[in-house]
């Protein structure tokens, strides 16, 4: 352990791609610690006009003049070399990629990673989601180093947080992203002083998966339980969102659910039944109603329901599946 007044001279390479990952590049630069470099997702086109974007990583690491570095293979020789150049004794990692041995086991302080769980729960690509779809009441963000496999590696901090109870993936994913700048600082402070304690991971327990999210994960089940479908689509809300088939006549569209409500009440109707009228449009499921707040239409943007109403006619017989 360092003395107190003898401080590791950190040079610091950071790699991560989203909005999520800003928010700890910029914790580490308004305390004045040395970024030699940021390694960030190469430029795609995206959205409809498909025009090339740059990452949020990106333009933040270029607004404040650091090095960057966009690699498509990182087991490229130049790229390794590259890396190397930059002389970094310490890597940080926030929703970024998995790293080959090559690049985590290249600095002399090893490379540490962000992740928006409690590890070893929630382990894989979509934590905040899966957490909320579980109907899980607290989660957390955690550092721990890198190893070979999948978040898997010794933890070295870890912070908890409650989830509210009609809390969206979007506005937990906000909360965690601060909670996550925080402790990323905190815990290279830990590493600048020699002062890291290293917990290992334990699976003794059963563990839940965060698996990657596709459309067909997206679909609802409107035979789950009512809190089961509540949690659903607010854990999809804002992105990638929660979406059904409305049955409307004659017509069939993909409807995309933002926002809803429960109600708790014993009906007759069957499951998917969608009763209207000229504020609400709420879902017969078992047990009671999901009541559809916020929604889009094909081609439409989100709006509110009673928005929708004034321009679109729901028919008695319409349901979902």
């Amino acid at each position: 352990m360092l003395s107190e007044n003898k401080k590791r001279d950190l040079r610091i390479v950071f790699m991560g791609t989203p909005d999520f990952a800003v928010a700890g590049l910029a914790s580490l630069i308004e305390n004045d610690y040395n970024v030699v470099g940021v390694i960030t997702a190469p430029d795609r086109p995206a959205g409809r006009g498909r025009k090339v974007q740059e990452s949020a990583v990106k333009k933040y690491a270029l607004e404040n003049d650091l090095m960057v570095m966009q690699p498509v293979n990182l087991k490229n020789e130049d790229f390794l070399k590259e890396l190397m150049l930059l002389d970094a004794n310490l890597q940080i990692v926030v929703a970024f990629r998995m790293l080959p041995k090559a690049v985590w086991q290249m600095p002399e302080y090893g490379t540490f990673n962000l992740h928006a769980s409690l590890l070893p729960q929630y382990r894989g690509a979509a934590p905040i989601n899966w957490a909320i779809i579980n109907g899980e009441t607290e989660t957390g963000v955690t550092t721990f180093f890198i190893d070979e496999k999948i978040d898997t590696g010794e933890v070295i901090l870890q912070e908890r947080i409650a989830i509210g109870a009609d809390e969206s993936a979007g506005e937990l994913h906000d909360k965690l992203m601060h909670l996550g700048a925080e402790l990323i600082l905190k815990t290279v402070i830990q590493i600048e002083n020699d002062t890291v304690e290293l917990c290992k991971q334990t699976d003794g327990e059963v563990l839940k998966s965060a698996y990657k999210i596709y459309r067909e994960t997206c679909e609802i089940d409107w035979n789950q339980s009512i809190e089961g479908i509540y949690n659903h689509i607010r854990g999809l809300s804002p992105y990638p969102v929660a979406w059904t088939t409305l049955n409307n006549e004659v017509e069939e569209i993909i409807i995309k659910i933002y926002k809803t409500a429960i109600k708790f009440e014993n009906h007759g109707y069957k499951v998917g039944k969608v009763i209207v009228n000229r504020r609400h449009i709420k879902i017969a499921v078992t047990n009671g109603y999901i009541d559809l707040l916020e929604i889009q239409l094909p081609g439409k943007r989100r709006m509110k329901t009673q928005e929708v109403l004034n321009g679109f006619s729901i028919s008695e017989d319409a349901y979902v599946r």
